[in-house]
């Protein structure tokens, strides 16, 4: 099953909502702010592809953050800060089993979730 992360009044997760839908495509779909966020999925997430995808570097989550804790980051900080900020993460997050995209670009995912 096709997992949807997000939180409900960002723009990127409202279009890639509406894609999924209008292509028919079954998912389900978790809030951050609502359902929280664990540190396995965050490790997972970090380990494949690298805390500088996962974390939105434009949100005011990471705009509010000391530049020292910017500037300290790896991927185990990022694990910490975003357990403490789970708006920092890049949104929307689509994963499967054999899939794992950041952000939504509607080029993308159609060439990963249409078959």
């Amino acid at each position: 099953m096709l997992i949807l992360f997000g939180i409900k009044n960002c723009d990127s997760v409202k279009k890639a909502k509406k894609w999924l839908d209008s292509s028919g495509i079954q998912y389900k779909y978790h809030d951050f702010r609502q359902d929280g966020i664990d540190r396995h999925k965050l490790e997972i997430w970090i380990n494949t592809l690298g805390w500088e995808s996962v974390i939105n570097r434009r949100s005011t989550s990471w705009k509010a953050l000391d530049s020292k804790m910017k500037d300290q980051i790896d991927n185990q900080r990022a694990i910490e800060l975003i357990l403490k900020y789970p708006t920092l993460v890049k949104r929307p997050v689509v994963e499967s089993s054999n899939i794992l995209l950041v952000g939504f670009k509607a080029a993308e995912y159609a060439e990963h979730l249409q078959n």
